[in-house]
């Protein structure tokens, strides 16, 4: 089962932030900056989360991982996202993602996930240190790669951006589709199998000490916390070699000229390497750095402290982008429950009633209440099969409109998706998604109602 052949003309694109600190610079530049900018490209269908399930992993301070999820929100947002054109959610949000996990779990051989690198890592310090080799090591560690693969999986993403240390993590996921589509797929792919996606070109920015900007080498650059003041005081910290002004400077080799360089354009650039090598002194380079990038993130920060100081704001964004979101999970998860046995179609009753003997049987809609109090509706065949599944909604009203409107369309014009369903639309609702070769029986169905 080959997932990259005959790729589809939208490609969906995954990206989830775990919610343990606070963006600095380099996060900006190396991962939101190229993200966001990649979101807005013809044919992508962006889904961007934050991961705060994956969060209490690596953090065990409640008061972190809620400030945090604030923080990376609001910045996300504050730096250009469009949440009305991507999906911008919360993974704790979604509670189909914990659901498919746990099935995915049960597919997962535990061999597998013993070959992890972050759990073989951990057993190797651990013997390092004469302790038992799975002291501290919790079952969150343990099995990260499978929550992981239900983030992709949940979401049927096709592309999925990561750094090279992630590689492994998305070959799994790969593995743990392939073994789930193979038990309970009957023929078909219930799963895409993702591609990694390597940004060779994405900035790595250096920190204040030369090294790779991290959290982990106490050597970043706030991004907006404590506006242009705290911005220009780390910058005055950025180590540089005791060459006097007048003196040529090296800038391929400075941290300056790599950060100038990474919030310019290429003249903008080329005029400031040149100033570096006529003999710029180093305090006129560090504050002709400070106004490049405060020139860009200036603005940002300005919406960054007004989102921060109105919360709500950032929380109905992110309840809308959920609710975007559980749009597509619900009906790949009643797939998945059927294809598990956790849940079977209603039948109908094979024998007629007294009452209704010498009438043909006829097709019918049958409307209920589902587990999240979402109104659905199942469409069944004259012979009592079900043929299709509604997509959730909260107004009846409107989901019965939709029904009616739909038996008189033609439903050859419907638009098809990227897993090859046929999206059954009325004024530019969806109420249904079927298999495009099901769909003349359910225009016969639906002309009988």
């Amino acid at each position: 089962m080959n997932s990259s052949v005959n790729a589809p003309a939208t490609s969906r694109v995954l990206t989830g932030i775990t919610t343990s600190g606070t963006p600095h610079l380099g996060n900006y530049a190396g991962a939101i900056r190229p993200a966001i900018q990649s979101s807005i490209e013809p044919g992508v269908d962006a889904f961007f989360f934050l991961a705060d399930f994956h969060a209490l992993i690596k953090c065990a301070d409640p008061a972190r991982v809620a400030q945090s999820r604030m923080e990376i929100a609001a910045t996300w947002i504050a730096a250009g996202l469009d949440t009305d054109r991507v999906t911008f959610y919360r993974q704790s949000d979604v509670p189909e993602i914990p659901e498919l996990c746990w099935m995915l779990t049960c597919v997962t051989a535990k061999g597998l996930m013993n070959r992890a690198h972050a759990y073989k890592a951990s057993v190797d310090a651990n013997g390092l240190k004469g302790v038992d080799p799975d002291d501290g090591i919790t079952m969150g560690l343990f099995s990260y790669p499978v929550l992981m693969a239900a983030d992709i999986l949940m979401f049927n993403a096709h592309r999925v951006p990561v750094g090279r240390d992630q590689i492994q993590h998305l070959e799994m996921a790969r593995d743990i589709a392939q073994r789930f589509n193979h038990l309970y797929g009957r023929g078909k792919d219930l799963f895409i199998l993702p591609e990694v996606q390597i940004d060779e070109d994405v900035a790595t920015l250096p920190g204040l000490d030369g090294r790779k900007m991290s959290k982990s080498y106490n050597n970043t650059i706030p991004l907006f916390e404590g506006g242009a003041k705290a911005l220009k005081a780390a910058v005055a910290q950025i180590v540089t070699d005791s060459r006097l002004p007048g003196e040529p400077k090296d800038a391929e080799g400075s941290p300056l000229y790599t950060l100038y360089r990474a919030f310019s354009s290429h003249p903008q650039a080329a005029d400031f390497r040149a100033a570096l090598e006529g003999g710029l002194a180093w305090g006129d380079a560090k504050q002709a750095l400070c106004e490049q990038i405060e020139a860009q993130i200036g603005p940002m920060r300005a919406q960054y402290a007004d989102l921060m100081a109105h919360p709500e704001r950032i929380e109905d964004v992110l309840q809308t982008g959920a609710s975007k979101a559980r749009r597509v999970a619900l009906p790949l998860m009643d797939r998945l429950r059927e294809a598990v046995g956790l849940r079977q179609p209603a039948v109908a009753p094979s024998a007629k009633k007294a009452s209704g003997a010498g009438k043909a049987d006829k097709a019918r809609l049958a409307s209920f209440r589902d587990e999240n109090g979402f109104f659905r509706q199942r469409l069944f065949a004259a012979d009592g099969v079900e043929l299709l599944l509604s997509e959730p909604f909260e107004d009846p009203k409107l989901l019965n409109q939709l029904g009616r409107q739909l038996a008189q369309a033609d439903l050859s014009v419907m638009p098809i998706d990227a897993q090859g369903l046929v999206s059954l639309e009325s004024d530019g609702r969806c109420w249904a998604r079927c298999p495009a070769a099901q769909l003349e029986q359910i225009r016969q169905a639906l002309a009988q109602l």
